[in-house]
């Protein structure tokens, strides 16, 4: 496990440094905007969705440089993602990795300004040909990425997330909610590997199977954070779920069968991975750091 935090070390701060090449500041009047892009998605972070996206292009020997634009990508929309959850029409949260969230930091309206940007600047870098050459492959990622964003996907998913607050959700309904909040980025994350590398149909259903799992138990350990977590450890406020009211995987089924839940989908998910062989291993340590992460 120690040469797998290093391994996600050495990718975060490569991801970091691309996103300082992607959002360079200047001094135009509307700079500020770049600032509050910055400070969102330059933050910190494990980076484990840009993770997901390198370990899964090098399956397929894809240029690293290439896999690094698509990295930097996912980063801008999970963290366009974050800066929108915050505002206070969403959850409301003053607290991001430990820092002012950005609407905190630079105002409601420049906040939601600095995520539309990072949104549309992360789909002008997919379909950038520097990015990759095959036209066909950039439409691929475009497309991808869209229905992991949308109202299929992600943003699908905090509406569904906004409608549980006004009422019980069974689990087939949490399921869901989290498979398009949660699951459809990291699933996407995955499946840009296979997409960059031209992989048979074979290879990318087995990554998207693995990312399914790999999404759920992700969720569930995001629950357990949220019961268990110390808010100085998590960087954000804990304990806003039960608070809210809002039924998750922890509340229906409890702390421990949640757990074992978790543990049960990243071994499925790592069986999934079988067709890559030791290849893979990244990709299962990553699962195993997952459901076992402080924060």
């Amino acid at each position: 496990m120690t040469d797998f935090l290093k391994s996600l070390s050495e990718s975060a701060e490569a991801v970091n440094l691309t996103l300082e090449r992607m959002l360079e500041m200047h001094d135009d009047p509307e700079a500020e905007l770049i600032s509050a892009m910055r400070y969102s998605v330059l933050d910190g972070g494990k980076r484990i969705r840009p993770y997901l996206t390198i370990a899964s292009s090098a399956l397929f020997n894809v240029k690293p440089e290439r896999a690094l634009r698509v990295a930097a990508a996912i980063e801008m929309v999970h963290c366009y993602s974050l800066v929108h959850d915050d505002l206070p029409a969403m959850d409301d949260d003053e607290l991001r990795r430990g820092q002012p969230t950005c609407h905190i930091q630079f105002g409601e309206a420049t906040a939601i300004l600095a995520g539309d940007a990072l949104l549309t600047r992360a789909f002008e870098v997919l379909s950038d040909d520097t990015t990759h050459p095959d036209a066909n492959v950039r439409c691929d990622l475009v497309q991808a990425f869209a229905r992991a964003a949308g109202p299929e996907g992600m943003v699908g998913g905090q509406m569904l997330d906004l409608i549980a607050e006004q009422c019980d959700l069974n689990m087939p309904e949490i399921t869901r909610l989290q498979r398009m909040k949660t699951g459809m980025l990291i699933a996407v994350s995955c499946e840009a590997g296979a997409i960059l590398g031209k992989a048979t149909e074979g290879g990318r259903h087995a990554l998207h199977a693995y990312a399914h799992d790999l999404g759920l138990a992700f969720q569930i350990a995001d629950d357990l954070l949220d019961v268990e977590g110390d808010e100085k450890t998590v960087g954000k406020k804990t304990g806003k779920d039960e608070g809210a009211g809002k039924a998750t995987f922890v509340s229906l089924l409890g702390v421990e069968r949640a757990r074992e839940q978790a543990t049960m989908l990243v071994d499925q998910a790592c069986e999934h991975l079988d067709l890559f062989g030791e290849k893979a291993d990244s990709l299962r340590n990553l699962a195993q750091f997952v459901i076992n992460r402080q924060a």
